[in-house]
């Protein structure tokens, strides 16, 4: 695996996030199948990534123009280089919890929202960007009882990781995700004609165990990869790391049951 250099400020590893890119992927078809085709129009990709699914997006709703969005600059490097001939197709910097657009026909974010504090403010936001007939549609993790997830609070709640947080520990992003049933509610309340909620269990084989840690990596753990120094992230990784193994076990393979919550809707 070639180096890449991860800055402070950023956090985000272009190729840690696509150590699993099938597995990765899977969800963002499922939620791409739910959508409409949207031949000539516009469609903004909130959390673009390294902006390959972007360009699958576009592609395959056969959108005039899509824009990619994403606050990592790392991410959006990648996307720029790989996808800078791609007719149509921009990316731009952008934070999601401020985001504003207009007279769009899809509003596409996958595993993207969790990262934001207030969904019912956030999708009415999205809601306001579309045009008449346009489409919304989102998937985000619901997988924040399991424990790859809740050891790592566990731990940055240990000494020395507190000390080094200064006792501010990155928030639980599952106490931002709602309910399917709630983001079913929204999204009539916002006037959806039409939509589907779901949850889905993605059953993924890891080599083993271990491969959990690699899998947090690329997305969990990097609110603290940005706030602890390189030698304290190491740390961290090595004690979640037992913690993790103590919990799940030595197993080759292991089953990584994951969960997550699919919402697409059509207004008018």
């Amino acid at each position: 695996m070639s180096a890449v250099t991860v800055t402070p400020i950023d956090g985000w590893n272009p190729e840690q996030y696509e150590r699993f890119r099938s597995e990765r992927q899977q969800p963002f078809n499922d939620l791409l199948a739910l959508c409409q085709p949207v031949p000539g129009g516009r469609i903004v990709d909130l959390g673009c990534g390294t902006g390959d699914l972007t360009n699958i997006l576009h592609r395959d709703l056969r959108s005039a123009t899509t824009v990619g969005v994403d606050s990592s600059d790392a991410m959006l490097a990648r996307a720029i280089e790989t996808h800078a001939d791609t007719e149509g197709l921009t990316f731009e910097e952008g934070d999601i919890a401020t985001w504003l657009g207009e007279g769009l026909d899809l509003v596409f974010a996958n595993a993207s929202l969790q990262w934001i504090d207030d969904h019912l403010n956030l999708l009415a936001r999205m809601r306001t960007a579309l045009s008449p007939y346009g489409q919304l549609a989102f998937q985000v993790p619901a997988n924040y009882r399991h424990p790859s997830h809740l050891l790592a609070h566990q731990v940055a709640n240990e000494s020395p990781f507190i000390d080094a947080l200064d006792g501010d520990v990155p928030s639980d992003r599952g106490r931002f995700v709602l309910s399917p049933e709630l983001y079913a509610d929204l999204l009539y309340e916002l006037g959806a004609r039409e939509q589907v909620v779901r949850m889905e269990v993605y059953g993924h084989e890891l080599a083993s165990t271990d491969e959990v840690v690699q899998w947090v990596m690329g997305t969990l753990l990097t609110p603290y990869r940005i706030r602890l120094s390189p030698n304290m992230f190491d740390a961290f990784i090595e004690r979640y790391r037992e913690r993790l193994l103590e919990e799940l076990g030595e197993r080759e393979p292991y089953f990584y049951g994951y969960r997550r919550i699919l919402c697409w809707a059509r207004f008018g």
